[in-house]
C-alpha cells in the first residue's frame, strides 16, 4: 500500500493479480532453465556448451529479477521515485545481461520434450534472418534509447503509477529491450565478432542515458506529480528523491557501460594484434 493513500479493492486485486502472475512467469522460467541445465549437463558434451559460471550468471540474474519485481523494493517504488530507479536499475543492468549471459534459450530448449525441441528449433530457423535484424547493432541501440526516454515522458510515466497493466508493460519493454541489447553485446554477430561496432554502441548508450540521469539530477522542477504527492506523504522531499534517482541512473548506468567499453576495447585491440601476428606468420 503507498504511504499516505488508500487504494481501492479493485486496484489491490490488480496489483495481487499481477504480482501472481510475475511470480509464476519467473517461477516457470528457473523451472525450465534447472530442469534443461541438468539434462544438458548429463549429455555428452553438455558442460562444455553451458559453463558453470554461466549458469550462475543466470541464476544470479534471475535472483535480480525476483528482487526488482517481488520485494518490498517493488512496494516501495510505488513512493519514491529513487526506489523506482533502483528496481529499473535491477532489471536493465544486472538482471538482463546476466540472464542473457546464461544462454537461456539454448538451457530451456532442454528443458521441453525432445519433439518439441525439433518444433521450436526448426521455428527459430525460419526467422533467423529477422532476428538477426531485430539484435543488429542499429536496431538495438534505437529499441533501447527510443523504450527507455519514451517511458520517462511524464504523461506515459504517471499512467504506469496509475496503472498496474501500463506498469507491467513498461517493465517488459525496459527488460526486453536491454535483453536484446545485452544478447547482441555478448553473443550477436556484432558482439564478440565485432569489437570495434560493440564500442561504438555501448558508448552511445551509456551518453544517453548519462543525459536522462543528468537531467534528472539537475532539475529543479518535479517531473512526476503523482510519485512526488506520493514522495511527500511518506516524509520525503519529493525534489531531492528525484535528484537522488537521477544520480542512480546517472552513475550506475555511466560506469558499468564505461567498464564495458573498455573491456571491449582492450579485446578489440588484443583482435587486432592477433590479425596482425597471423598474417605475419602466413607471409613468413
Amino acid at each position: 500500500m503507498h504511504a499516505g493513500e488508500h487504494h481501492s479493492p479493485a486496484l489491490l486485486t490488480s496489483e495481487n493479480i499481477w504480482n501472481a502472475a510475475t511470480a509464476l512467469c519467473l517461477g516457470g522460467i528457473l523451472s525450465l532453465y534447472v530442469v534443461g541445465l541438468t539434462r544438458l549437463w548429463r549429455s555428452e558434451g553438455g558442460r562444455h556448451t553451458i559453463r558453470r559460471w554461466q549458469a550462475a550468471a543466470f541464476f544470479i540474474g534471475w535472483a535480480a529479477a525476483a528482487i526488482a519485481l517481488l520485494s518490498p523494493l517493488d512496494r516501495w517504488s510505488d513512493v519514491l521515485f529513487s526506489a523506482h530507479m533502483a528496481q529499473h536499475e535491477l532489471l536493465m543492468l544486472v538482471a538482463a545481461p546476466l540472464m542473457v549471459a546464461g544462454r537461456p534459450f539454448i538451457v530451456m530448449l532442454w528443458g521441453v520434450s525432445a519433439s518439441q525441441r525439433e518444433l521450436i528449433a526448426s521455428a527459430a530457423r525460419r526467422i533467423e534472418k529477422p532476428w538477426e535484424l531485430l539484435t543488429g547493432p542499429v536496431t538495438v541501440l534505437a529499441l533501447h534509447a527510443v523504450v527507455l526516454w519514451v517511458w520517462h515522458v511524464p504523461a506515459l510515466f504517471e499512467s504506469a503509477l496509475r496503472s498496474e497493466s501500463v506498469h507491467a508493460f513498461q517493465h517488459l519493454g525496459f527488460f526486453v529491450t536491454a535483453a536484446l541489447f545485452w544478447w547482441a553485446l555478448i553473443h550477436g554477430r556484432y558482439g564478440r565478432l565485432g569489437y570495434g561496432v560493440a564500442v561504438l554502441y555501448v558508448f552511445a548508450t551509456a551518453m544517453h542515458t548519462q543525459i536522462l540521469g543528468a537531467l534528472l539530477t539537475f532539475g529543479t522542477r518535479i517531473w512526476y506529480p503523482t510519485h512526488a504527492a506520493r514522495t511527500t506523504a511518506a516524509g520525503v522531499n519529493a525534489l531531492n528523491d528525484q535528484q537522488f534517482a537521477g544520480v542512480l541512473m546517472w552513475i550506475p548506468f555511466g560506469v558499468v557501460f564505461l567498464c564495458i567499453a573498455l573491456a571491449l576495447f582492450a579485446a578489440w585491440l588484443g583482435e587486432a594484434e592477433r590479425r596482425v601476428v597471423i598474417a605475419r606468420g602466413e607471409n613468413g
